[in-house]
């Protein structure tokens, strides 16, 4: 079994997956096309990462594993710490521990603190110190306030570190502070620019070598091999839920045109829904919300044969990206693409 496409990953469980279970034979599937990474997203439903995790270090033997992403508040830093350390060492050495900003509506909505910049910079720090065998006393810092925190004194474990970003000052965090840092879906090819630019900059800025953090494009791959239905799901579906969730910053971090949002979130059928629209919306419903949307808003993806998807994955890598997360496709849906895409590597 060789690993492939290193610079190659997916989600497991993409968008509502009926159970969890699926998690494995989709990672047994991904490891026998060679895949290098599976990502775990995380939701407050049967999706809680943890679980998830040890799940996939149990079932696999060479695929990396990554979160992207888990919240550093949801836990207290020693349990995440001991995730980390754990995971790393029941999957040997394959994991990385990926962090992200959360969505603030639905933080607000838990009682959740949102989360800032500060708090994510000095929590990767207490990882680092407490995976290398650290005693910490004292601390009193954005992540919060701790008489003491240790594992175990015998720890010197070099465990990445991943952010998913978005906006600059996290894109900036990432580049100064983190091993990889996740972009996310429907980005524009002017916007992957920038970001792996931001990242790289910031980077060489804080005396780093750019080329040592790995940027991820997250690149929604739906070949029109996938049934119709699916694939409006799986695009129209997709995009509309995060406008639903973050519309605002999505449409400014594109430079897209905030009057088409604006009429998105007053039209009729999209109120009624009534829940996550990649989740609860019908067919009908689909076709209706894909004419609200731009076809340059949905154009960020590798859709068509599985030969233009492959080019436009590799496109992402020709754009600046160190990697692709094959976003929204399970690894069997993905087989014709990642054909395609060794094909044109030969």
């Amino acid at each position: 079994m060789t690993d492939r496409f290193p610079e190659l990953g997916f989600y497991t469980l993409a968008g509502a997956a009926a159970s969890p279970r699926a998690l494995i034979e989709e990672i047994g599937e991904g490891e026998r096309l060679g895949l290098g990474r599976v990502f775990i997203s995380e939701r407050f439903n049967t999706k809680e990462a943890v679980t998830l995790s040890g799940a996939a270090a149990a079932v696999s033997s060479r695929i990396g594993i990554a979160t992207a992403a888990t919240n550093h508040n949801t836990r207290h830093p020693i349990v995440t710490a001991a995730f980390g350390s754990t995971m790393y060492a029941l999957s040997g050495g394959r994991f990385t521990l990926g962090i992200g900003r959360g969505i603030k509506p639905m933080f607000d909505a838990f009682g959740i603190p949102a989360i800032t910049t500060a708090q994510m910079e000095d929590f990767a720090g207490l990882m680092r110190r407490l995976w290398h065998g650290e005693v910490v006393i004292g601390h009193d810092g954005p992540a919060g306030r701790y008489p003491i925190l240790h594992l175990d004194a015998s720890f010197d474990l070099d465990i990445p570190l991943g952010l998913v970003a978005f906006g600059p000052r996290s894109l900036e965090l990432g580049g100064r502070v983190f091993d990889e840092v996740i972009l996310h879906t429907f980005f524009t090819d002017e916007t992957l620019e920038r970001c792996v630019r931001t990242v790289k900059a910031a980077a060489e800025r804080s005396g780093r070598d750019p080329a040592s953090v790995r940027v991820w494009s997250c690149f929604a791959t739906v070949g029109d091999h996938i049934a119709e239905p699916l694939r409006l799901k799986k695009t129209v579906g997709r995009l509309a839920t995060y406008l639903q969730g973050y519309g605002d910053l999505l449409v400014a971090t594109n430079r897209w045109d905030p009057a088409v949002l604006a009429r998105f979130r007053a039209d009729p059928v999209v109120a009624a829904v009534g829940g996550a629209i990649d989740q609860k919306a019908s067919v009908a419903q689909l076709e209706h919300i894909a004419g609200l949307l731009p076809d340059e808003w949905l154009a960020p993806a590798a859709t068509g044969s599985a030969l233009r998807c492959a080019a436009a994955v590799r496109g992402q890598l020709e754009l600046g990206a160190d990697a692709v997360i094959l976003h929204g496709a399970t690894p069997t849906e993905l087989e014709p693409v990642l054909e395609a895409y060794a094909a044109q590597t030969a």
